[in-house]
């Protein structure tokens, strides 16, 4: 309970960062700053001949504040480059093949350093902190075309063996206890014309891991492709901060109404 509250928690602080700084911050302390150096009633009358001297500080003050407001909201944009970078970074989910762990339309947080500190751009670990464990959802870097990000659940790490036989998996010889998975196609399909049912046996190389979607008959996984390479993982997927029916016209009653408040706030796993 503690954990789920100070994740939501995370998420205001995310996304306070945008707005508190430039549009809170400046003003309050502003504010604060006039009524203990400047209160009202010390008030007098000015020369006549300082009025030019007052214009010229009322110009440096409109400099100052907006010197000011520029600075906040730079901090504010370098802090949230890096939370995206290091630390969280949201994603969506545009298909069906993790149902009904994950909803179309659910917007996820996905943690960026639990699996160590990496190099932005290349991937590169820095600071190994642990890897990806089996039962884990990763979000990564699909390996037959980078620039698209893949969600799916470790099934296997490397130096495990996975096969399928009539939809049951095995690792390592023995079944998986497969809580997740779902099925909605009763044929099963031979391996000669799909991976889909039948796979394997093959090994995970070294410093990979092997996944699959939640809807294991209709998700394009591991089984087509291969293994994920850890370097392209971007993170783990951890609570859900919002959810509707993308397939609803945006800017329709349709799309508010199908809000799934239940589910925001929810961790993932």
């Amino acid at each position: 309970m503690l954990y789920a509250i100070f994740l939501k928690c995370l998420i205001l602080y995310v996304w306070s960062i945008w707005t508190v700084p430039a549009f809170y911050i400046v003003p309050l302390r502003n504010f604060f700053f006039s009524c203990t150096f400047h209160p009202v009633f010390f008030v007098k009358a000015v020369p006549y001949g300082r009025q030019g001297r007052m214009k010229n500080s009322k110009k440096q003050k409109n400099k100052s504040t907006l010197r000011e407001y520029t600075e906040a909201i730079v901090i504010a944009l370098v802090l949230a480059l890096f939370i995206r970078t290091f630390i969280v970074q949201a994603f969506k989910i545009p298909s069906g093949s993790m149902l009904p762990t994950l909803q179309i339309g659910d917007h996820l947080l996905v943690n960026k350093f639990i699996y160590g500190i990496k190099l932005p751009f290349s991937g590169k670990i820095l600071v190994p902190i642990k890897n990806p464990a089996p039962g884990d959802i990763v979000v990564f870097k699909f390996p037959k075309n980078p620039k698209l990000d893949y969600i799916k659940r470790v099934i296997a790490v490397a130096g495990d063996t996975v096969m399928i036989r009539n939809k049951k998996i095995f690792v390592n010889g023995h079944p998986l206890a497969d809580t997740h998975g779902v099925y909605t196609d009763p044929r099963i399909l031979p391996g000669d014309v799909s991976p889909r049912d039948n796979f394997g046996p093959v090994k995970v190389p070294a410093h990979h891991i092997f996944v699959m979607g939640d809807n294991r008959d209709n998700s394009y996984d591991g089984r087509f492709w291969g293994f994920v390479d850890l370097n392209a993982v971007r993170g783990k997927a951890f609570i859900l901060y919002w959810s509707w029916d993308v397939r609803k016209p945006l800017l329709s009653i349709d799309r508010f109404t199908s809000i799934r408040w239940n589910r925001i706030g929810h961790l993932v796993h």
